[in-house]
């Protein structure tokens, strides 16, 4: 895999559904070579069977700091 350009959000403190919203609006606007790293503060698992659904990838990892930090890209983008 080729490196991305990696798009920043971070949706800390909203309450739900407002994280999905922003997720999905940044997703709609991503570029090919970029990917979506979303900080949250609980790990969001109806966003993974979302996500897979739609054909994308995702690597998930809980921080020391508690929160989640979430990437995300186009499956089959290089």
């Amino acid at each position: 895999m080729s490196e991305r350009e990696r798009v920043h959000i971070d949706v800390c403190g909203l309450e739900p559904p407002e994280p999905l919203e922003r997720v999905l609006n940044a997703l709609s606007a991503l570029q090919p070579q970029q990917e979506l790293c979303m900080l949250i503060d609980r790990e969001p698992r109806p966003l993974y069977r979302l996500l897979e659904n739609n054909g994308y990838q995702f690597k998930a990892e809980a921080r020391p700091d508690y929160l989640f930090e979430i990437l995300i890209w186009k499956d089959g983008q290089t």
